[in-house]
């Protein structure tokens, strides 16, 4: 299988392809760059693989939470290479691409996420990570650091959101630790997108919808 995916969702830029288990991926802290650094990285991507667009089964995506600018940025590329290639899409949510990426970087299992989405409220979601899939403990949602919830265990947290609301967010759950430094990448995007549970998630190019989880959006510099 060959997946090409992108994650312009939060103050991170990245894309990647994974062929056959393998990922090839560019990443760039880069607040307020993504528009222009996305396209570039995607076409390194695919050189470094050797592919063509027309060659891959599919393209996933960082669907959200997160910036609403940036996920429109994703959302609007996607849809255009997809149309062009007459490929599937593939929605990933942001939070389980955080959630995995932080487990395979401290070796935990029990993930919970949280990305700062700004006006004193965080995007919020727990995941069991199982080989290279997140599976979601309940549902994403955006509230009040003081209104999370977990089921019982201990957890690790991971994300911006930790970073803004660690001591609260701390009370709210069992935690061993968190990481308040990471963001998704397009690489756990690809892993979650390329994985047998996710098959049924693949869509039509006009079906590659963003996910805010908050009716009032409010724009962030992507």
């Amino acid at each position: 299988m060959k997946l090409l995916a992108l994650d312009t969702a939060t103050e991170a830029c990245s894309a990647a392809v994974w062929v056959d288990g393998v990922v090839l991926e560019r990443y760039e802290w880069a607040p307020r760059r993504h528009t222009a650094l996305i396209l570039p990285m995607i076409e390194a991507v695919l050189a470094e693989a050797e592919l063509a667009v027309t060659q891959l089964d599919a393209i996933a995506f960082g669907r959200g939470p997160g910036a609403f600018t940036g996920v429109r940025i994703a959302v609007g590329i996607v849809q255009g290479i997809a149309f062009a290639a007459d490929r599937p899409v593939v929605p990933v949510s942001t939070l389980a691409a955080l959630a995995l990426g932080v487990a395979r970087d401290s070796g935990r299992a029990r993930i919970a996420a949280a990305l700062d989405a700004r006006m004193g409220e965080v995007y919020w979601g727990v995941h069991e990570i199982v080989g290279e899939d997140a599976a979601p403990l309940g549902e994403e949602r955006c509230c009040a650091p003081g209104a999370v919830t977990a089921p019982p265990g201990e957890w690790f947290g991971a994300g911006s959101g930790w970073a803004a609301h660690a001591e609260t967010l701390a009370r709210r759950l069992t935690v061993s630790g968190w990481r308040g430094d990471f963001y998704p990448r397009a690489g756990d995007v690809a892993r979650l997108a390329a994985a047998p549970s996710r098959r049924g998630a693949w869509v039509a190019a006009e079906q590659a919808l963003p996910v805010y989880l908050r009716n009032e959006v409010v724009a962030r510099p992507a």
